[in-house]
């Protein structure tokens, strides 16, 4: 795929430059976005610095969870600085494989605060809601993640991906993951911390992509296996979790849809 400029056709032709087109993009991820993951060595990030031109500054470990992004965070400001223009957050299929609590996003107290509200101000005893700042479930480390990123890059573009659907794999005696119809050992499914990632671009701010929904990539349906690394279920080592080049393909085409709708670069 090798356009990037789209051509629209009216009374007068206008050109359209991607606005993702040559920009410097940090990846926060897992082993789907890890370059030494032996599943594929074309990950969807490099599509899209083939097609976009971006430059990607990638921070992908293979089994990290979203408690390691101010780690991240002081590595990208540490090598960086601010010379960048945006951060694709790409986590959470770890947090529920590990069984982390999904938690809750605010603690309430009652305080006092004056207020008018069509009447003359008068002091007030309201409920007021903070974040939970935690590392003991899963919304607090979003708030602890998504709290830090705002205020060390405030002019940055940040999105979210949900992760993708999980499909059975095994690699080795003492790390065989079922798929997504069974909950982890909290008794949660996938789908909980799936829907935190959506709660949170509300609540913080920030677009979501919901790559579990738009990506089309769904291992549990047969013949869908052809996206992933795959072998087969009576393999010694099969992969349902982890896209294979045509997976990350079909990813990276998704997103350079999504991230049309938008903006990159936020400084005036």
């Amino acid at each position: 795929m090798a356009a990037t400029v789209l051509c629209l056709t009216a009374a007068a032709q206008n050109t359209f430059i991607h606005p993702w087109q040559g920009k410097r993009v940090a990846f926060f991820g897992d082993s789907i976005t890890d370059p030494r993951v032996k599943a594929t060595n074309v990950q969807y990030w490099r599509y899209l610095a083939d097609w976009l031109d971006i430059t990607p500054i990638v921070y992908g470990w293979s089994g990290v969870q979203w408690n390691a992004v101010p780690i991240h965070v002081d590595s990208l400001l540490t090598r960086q600085g601010q010379d960048f223009d945006a951060i694709l957050i790409f986590l959470g299929t770890n947090d529920y494989n590990r069984g982390i609590p999904i938690g809750e996003w605010f603690r309430e107290t009652l305080e006092p605060v004056t207020a008018a509200r069509g009447k003359p101000a008068a002091e007030q005893v309201l409920k007021k809601r903070e974040p939970m700042f935690t590392n003991e479930t899963f919304k607090g480390r979003i708030n602890i993640a998504l709290n830090l990123v705002k205020k060390t890059f405030p002019e940055k573009q940040v999105v979210l991906l949900t992760p993708i659907h999980r499909g059975y794999a095994k690699f080795g005696a003492n790390n065989i993951q079922p798929d997504e119809n069974y909950v982890n050992d909290i008794g949660e499914y996938i789908d909980a911390y799936i829907d935190a990632i959506k709660e949170a671009g509300n609540l913080w701010a920030v677009p979501v992509i919901d790559l579990n929904a738009v990506s089309g990539l769904f291992p549990l349906a047969e013949g869908l296996g052809i996206y992933f690394d795959g072998g087969q279920l009576d393999s010694e080592r099969p992969d349902f979790l982890h896209p294979n080049a045509k997976g990350h393909r079909r990813m990276a085409l998704t997103l350079y849809y999504q991230l049309l709708t938008i903006p990159c670069d936020l400084k005036e």
